[in-house]
């Protein structure tokens, strides 16, 4: 866990009105509550210095003899910070917590961590006896919810031991069984190609001899393919390879050995039988039995018919469920006409979201099958709907151009799973609450699916007024974060980290001590994720407001290269909330790339390189970010 500021700021409110205030450079740390008085207090009565007895008299009288200035003056009063003027306000909550998801599921470079079989949970809120508990008389009453808890106290002393402090992080490992080992290349990946109609387009290119040649879609494709299978053979032989296509039909592959199976006519919307259907088609081979069918199976496809995307995506997800940490990568150039999830139908009954995406993506996440999509630039297939696919079971979302397609198919097809079934529990004292999230009390569990490399989320904290008063007494204040996950070889894990942060108000908190990095991403996190819910007004008062904060903060301290290009991102979520007019509209493919990619942004170490494309993608954006249902 990564915070945003060294103390927990209490007196944050959502509307941020009149106590979200930041003082000057210095720190009163001797003023603990908010001064509520209209004016200063009184300077305290002057003392003079009585003079020691003397036998010698008295000097004569003289007015030049009196001092010009006192023996000593009082300190200077320092400003009055519930008077300040209204630029140093700020409506953004820096009660930010970030989790490096990606590095913390990564147990194998955590080897020296202590490792326990079970942790002891509290009966009332689930938190984990931990450095920060203390047990008397085998009763542990709850640092979260004050709950008392039984606890036998030769295992509190395994579990606390001499690690008491401030930080503590464990990792519970139950004990394996040959029943749940898994081959860590036991995996799939499978390849979800659109050959419908609208895929002989064609585009200029230059090819190595320096020729000027028409290359269409499909065929740029079947290139790719190739090469990505290629590459497979020689980098993960043991690894397993299908191909899924559609058009106004879907036909599974698979690795190329066995008789393709056609799901088509009424079979297009139902469900249940295409899953049915799917997981029963075995795919037995690895890339390295199946290279040349599957080679030759792509260099006989052939572009004709509708787009069945949604029945084609439902049987590739269905194919790869039987292998946790698999991939479907689902390439297409325009809309959903056909079966499930059909878009033309949804966009003439003024449905915003289809509902089928949202369900194959959940059913994705349970079964730890990650879905990328790619589309080509200049088409629409409603990116922001299809999107979901990808966003939420930790996919990508890319548009390509028939010279880039290659070098994205193979960089998302690699194998880069670390967890699988990964479930984030944060908890924190009781009288905390967690703005953006469902729950409106101190526990926040959210469902995670897959974890790949330089995932992190990130979560806004604040207390709630009625226990301002109360925090403040406590001095300090505990966070949990409960992270369950299974590792490549199934292995079941909870990795618990545990640490408290000093209380303190806004007026206490110097600005040049924050940290950026966890704040800017969060910021840039939120607004994408309000954007993308509707909710563009509040993300464009969020966008205002982290903007004004960027531009204090530069006039406190030189700004660094990696703010510059926070800023960045802000603008270009700027432009596209600006260019949103009604809620009636959607995101147009190109606006859409770019929002889902900053939500899954990270910090600036794994994710500058991503994000320069996407800030060159800013004056497309410009031209067109949006357009009507």
């Amino acid at each position: 866990m990564e915070f945003a500021c060294s103390h927990v700021v209490c007196n944050w409110g959502p509307d941020g009105a009149g106590i979200s205030q930041f003082g000057p450079k210095y720190e009163n740390i001797a003023i603990l509550k908010q001064q509520t008085d209209p004016l200063p207090p009184p300077l305290p009565p002057r003392r003079f210095r009585k003079p020691r007895p003397t036998s010698l008299p008295n000097p004569p009288f003289s007015p030049s003899h009196l001092p010009v200035t006192p023996l000593s003056l009082p300190p200077p009063v320092p400003p009055r910070l519930d008077l300040l003027e209204g630029e140093n306000c700020f409506k953004v909550n820096i009660n930010v917590v970030s989790l490096g998801v990606g590095k913390l599921a990564d147990i194998s470079q955590d080897a020296g961590l202590e490792s326990f079989q079970s942790p002891v949970i509290c009966g009332k809120c689930s938190a984990a006896l931990s450095c920060l508990s203390s047990v008397w008389k085998k009763l542990w009453v709850c640092e979260f919810c004050g709950y008392e808890n039984g606890v036998d106290e030769n295992l509190a002393q395994v579990c606390i031991g001499q690690r008491a402090g401030v930080r503590s992080d464990d990792l519970y490992l139950p004990i394996e069984s040959e029943d749940d080992y898994q081959n860590l290349e036991d995996t799939m990946v499978v390849f979800c190609v659109d050959i419908s109609g609208s895929m002989t387009v064609t585009t200029e290119v230059t090819s190595d001899s320096g020729s000027t040649v028409h290359v269409s879609r499909l065929e740029g494709i079947q290139d790719a393919l190739q090469r990505t299978l290629t590459f497979a053979l020689q980098k993960t032989p043991h690894r397993r390879v299908a191909l899924v296509t559609f058009n106004d039909e879907v036909v599974i592959y698979g690795d190329g050995t066995r008789t393709p199976l056609t799901i088509k006519d009424w079979a297009l919307v139902d469900y249940e039988h295409i899953w049915k259907q799917a997981v029963g088609y075995n795919v037995p081979h690895c890339i390295a039995e199946t290279h040349q069918d599957l080679s030759q199976r792509v260099k006989e496809l052939r572009e004709h018919g509708a787009t069945a995307l949604g029945p084609a995506a439902l049987a590739s997800v269905a194919l790869a469920s039987k292998y946790p940490g698999s991939k479907v990568i689902l390439c297409t150039d325009g809309r959903a006409n056909i079966g499930l999830g059909d878009m033309e139908q949804a966009q003439s009954s003024s449905a915003k979201t289809p509902y089928f995406y949202r369900e194959l993506a959940l059913q994705a996440v349970a079964k730890g099958v990650i879905i990328s999509v790619m589309s080509f630039r200049g088409t629409d297939c409603r990116l922001a709907d299809i999107g979901r696919l990808a966003d939420m079971t930790g996919g990508r979302v890319n548009i390509v151009s028939i010279g880039t397609v290659a070098t994205e198919i193979q960089s998302i097809s690699e194998d880069n799973v670390l967890a699988t079934g990964v479930t984030a529990t944060l908890l924190a004292a009781e009288g905390v609450y967690f703005p953006y999230e469902d729950e409106n009390n101190h526990k926040l569990v959210r469902e995670i699916g897959n974890v790949t490399r330089g995932l992190e989320i990130t979560f806004e904290f604040a207390v709630k007024p009625d226990y301002m008063e109360f925090c403040l007494q406590r001095n300090t204040l505990p966070f949990q974060l409960q992270l369950s996950f299974k590792t490549r070889d199934q292995q079941k894990v909870t990795r618990i980290i545990t640490e408290q942060r000093p209380v303190t108000i806004s007026s206490q908190i110097l600005l040049g001590k924050l940290n950026v990095a966890v704040l800017a991403v969060h910021w840039t996190q939120l607004c994408a994720s309000l954007t993308m819910e509707g909710r563009v007004k509040q993300a464009q008062r969020q966008l205002a407001a982290q903007q004004d904060m960027l531009s204090y903060l530069s006039k406190l301290r030189p700004i660094q290269k990696e703010e510059r290009i926070y800023g960045n991102w802000m603008d270009t979520m700027t432009t596209i909330c600006n260019e949103i007019e009604t809620e009636s509209q959607i995101l147009s493919d190109e606006a859409a790339e770019v929002v889902y990619q900053m939500r899954r942004a990270s910090s600036i170490s794994s994710i500058s390189s991503n994000y320069r494309a996407g800030n060159q993608k800013k004056t497309l954006v410009k031209k067109k970010a949006t357009q009507a249902m």
